[in-house]
């Protein structure tokens, strides 16, 4: 089967064409700011970026209607449990508006039901950020105000998951592990029976720093910035974006921080504690199964890492095997999603 995978970013949409599980096309499109400057709402891009899209296709050689099916990107739809959903007016209405806010990643449902209505093929998302299938339990947070709320790399911490059954040869609805993606962004999830049951909100404010997030700071102190003269959009950027390495070394980039480690002492303990509270958030989620997990898996670009690797297994090693899977596979995740229910081996989901 061959299927279209569209994957927005800000300023970039990377596509690919996949036979299979095999790419013939695999390629990032770059978007000047000054192009996108004129789109009140992001979801207002869509027409140009599909046209992008549909440019290189003509250039590749590609058709269209040769494709079995379009895959895109899910965005910040309602929660929703983790699988392969078929793109729904529902699912456009919510995209457009933007429910849980606007996101990049909400032009990839609307790109792939715009191409696929056109050649007459499904369009699909599989396992966006929002999904949530954390257990009652793991919601309660502290206070009735808030509730914790499910904000994940779901995409690539599902696939690795299976990938990790598959090499084992056991049902991901079988296994029990705990997946840490480590990129930008950190999110740490235990996978229990085909779901995430916890996992720390990746985007703003839970779980350890990052090379450009926060992670969970200290309450009180953050209470006082908020009232101590710095502004709301200050508070934002330090949580998420200038948070993290970026906050303590204007650097987000992994390897330079792990070469400048090597020489620069204050630079190996902030690294050396970026390890610590990634292991303390492993063990902290691995007792949601009362600390039976049969593996650890890290993955994300920064799981190319020997040292953070290295480090964290020797933290955690105690609990269960751990098992590196370095980078983002994110448009094979989406063709494997998509491939599951074009083959019936999965039903597509409806959202609502």
């Amino acid at each position: 089967m061959k299927l279209l995978i569209i994957n927005p970013g800000s300023t970039s949409t990377k596509i690919g064409v996949y036979e299979d599980e095999t790419p013939i096309l695999d390629k990032t499109l770059r978007h000047e700011t000054r192009d996108l400057a004129g789109y009140a709402k992001m979801a207002d891009q869509y027409g140009f970026r599909k046209d992008a899209i549909l440019g290189v296709l003509e250039e590749a050689g590609i058709a269209p209607e040769d494709m079995d099916g379009v895959v895109g990107r899910g965005g910040l739809l309602k929660p929703m449990v983790g699988g392969t959903y078929r793109v729904n007016e529902a699912m456009l209405r919510d995209l457009r508006a933007g429910v849980q806010g606007e996101h990049a990643s909400n032009l990839g449902g609307l790109i792939a039901h715009e191409i696929g209505l056109s050649i007459g093929k499904p369009a699909f998302i599989v396992d966006p950020v929002v999904v949530d299938e954390l257990d009652p339990i793991s919601r309660v947070s502290g206070h009735p105000w808030i509730e914790r709320r499910s904000i994940f790399h779901a995409l690539n911490q599902k696939a690795i998951a299976r990938r990790y059954c598959r090499d084992v040869g056991k049902s991901y609805f079988d296994a029990t592990v705990v997946v840490a993606h480590m990129g930008g962004g950190i999110s740490i999830g235990v996978h229990s029976k085909g779901r995430v049951i916890d996992v720390n909100n990746a985007l703003n404010g839970e779980g350890p720093f990052t090379p450009e997030r926060s992670g969970a700071l200290p309450v009180g102190d953050l209470v006082a910035l908020c009232y101590g003269g710095k502004t709301h959009d200050e508070i934002k950027k330090a949580i998420t974006g200038r948070g993290g390495m970026v906050a303590y070394f204007g650097s987000n980039d992994m390897k330079e921080i792990e070469e400048r480690a090597k020489t620069d002492a204050q630079v190996r303990l902030v690294l050396d504690a970026m390890i610590y509270q990634i292991s303390k958030e492993v063990a902290a989620v691995s007792t949601a199964v009362h600390g039976k997990v049969e593996a650890i898996l890290l993955t994300g670009g920064i799981a190319y890492g020997k040292y953070v690797t290295d480090g964290i297994t020797a933290r955690v090693g105690f609990i269960s095997k751990v098992l590196a899977y370095p980078g983002e596979h994110e448009l094979l995740a989406l063709a494997q999603g998509a491939l599951r229910v074009l083959r019936g081996e999965e039903e597509g989901k409806v959202y609502e």
